[in-house]
């Protein structure tokens, strides 16, 4: 059995992982974890390992507090599974960096649907393609950070495809009348838009133009069981095996 904890217990994102834990018959729920307390909740990692044996944590916090949530992880011999988004590129190098040197590992994943890690990689392969490209997510009104880490991972991987390629060629100057009117822009010029609305879970729409045509790679999450079966894929992978994984399309 794999002992897990899940640190955001008692967020909606964490009561889904709790269930899921609970049902498979390979892991034990050894943990749930979050500030909001309660008679079988801790308040955090350090105190429930004082208590209990934890092999391998999920979070689904803030991103305030996922990047010293994984270093505690890491340096304590626990494998952290993280699905919060929000860490920078120079922590995602900082945790690579440490997973390696304790040989812990660790599995960083921007998203645990099966349905968007295949449109990340239908997009990486369309990049090869199409000059112009930009990004659409779509979030609910409670999610903090901007621009998902779902769309980062999508802008990279396109960009890591066509290294030194710009995907507003042929643009003409452009004034923004109202700053940030189109997007920020990341990796290869590819634009950004967030948009966040009560109503969504998650959603995300990547378009290429070229002249005489459109493609549109469209993911929508439509309810939050729709991440488990990754989630558990994720834990099983981690416990199995000594490596940094950033993104799930690496263990599929």
């Amino acid at each position: 059995m794999i002992r897990v904890a899940v640190c955001g217990s008692c967020g909606k994102m964490g009561q889904e992982v709790v269930k899921a834990v609970s049902e498979d018959k390979t892991l034990e729920l050894v943990a749930k974890i979050d500030i909001c307390g309660g008679n079988d909740i801790f308040e955090s990692i350090k105190e429930a390992l004082k208590e209990i044996k934890i092999d391998v944590l999920i979070d689904f916090t803030q991103p305030k507090s996922i990047f010293e949530n994984a270093k505690y992880c890491i340096n304590n011999g626990i494998r952290p599974v993280i699905g919060t988004t929000g860490l920078s590129d120079e922590q995602v190098e900082e945790l690579k960096s440490l997973s390696k040197e304790k040989g812990v590992s660790c599995l960083i994943a921007p998203n645990f649907t099966t349905g968007a890690v295949l449109m990340m990689m239908f997009a990486k392969e369309a990049a090869k393609f199409f000059d112009n490209a930009e990004i659409i997510e779509l979030h609910h009104n409670q999610k903090k950070d901007a621009p998902s880490g779902t769309a980062i991972k999508t802008a990279q991987l396109m960009g890591g495809k066509c290294e030194n390629k710009s995907f507003v060629t042929g643009n003409c100057e452009e004034t923004e009348l109202i700053e940030g009117s189109r997007g920020g822009v990341s990796y290869n010029d590819i634009h950004i838009h967030s948009v966040r609305m009560p109503g969504y879970i998650a959603s995300q729409e990547v378009i290429f133009g070229a002249s005489g045509q459109i493609l549109k790679i469209r993911h929508d999450s439509m309810d939050r069981t729709c991440y488990m079966r990754g989630v558990v894929m994720a834990i099983k992978h981690v416990m199995n095996n000594n490596d940094f994984v950033y993104g799930l399309e690496n263990i599929l």
